[in-house]
């Protein structure tokens, strides 16, 4: 739960590096919050309700995607890729499962906190 807030607290923080595990813990608990939202909305017949989280996660959603870019060694522009039909979201998961670049790069140092002995 602590890399989700800590990703709420930087909700607007668009330069530096998320590693993998803040990223998807991020998505992992935006998205129980956001069917925990369904469910009640669907029960008490007021669908919107999921707008909620909607419109409370986008922002730090879109802060942290550009990060973790960021530690992949990509633009945060790449978002702009996920509106392009099928191959947009493909690219962008794809994206966001690789590894870290292992050491510093333009958008910051390793969030890791080690950079690999070169050979």
């Amino acid at each position: 739960m602590s890399w989700f807030i800590e990703v709420l607290k930087k909700y607007a923080v668009f330069s530096g590096r998320a590693r993998r595990k803040e990223y998807w813990m991020f998505a992992l608990f935006a998205g129980i919050i956001y069917v925990l939202f369904l469910v009640i909305g669907l029960a008490t017949k007021q669908s919107w309700l999921v707008a909620i989280p909607y419109i409370a996660f986008l922002l730090p959603g879109l802060a942290v995607t550009a990060r973790r870019l960021h530690d992949t060694g990509r633009s945060g522009w790449w978002i702009l890729f996920g509106i392009v039909p099928l191959a947009g979201p493909i690219t962008l998961f794809v994206f966001s499962v690789l590894d870290s670049e292992p050491s510093d790069n333009k958008y910051g140092p390793n969030p890791k906190g080690f950079a690999p002995a070169h050979v």
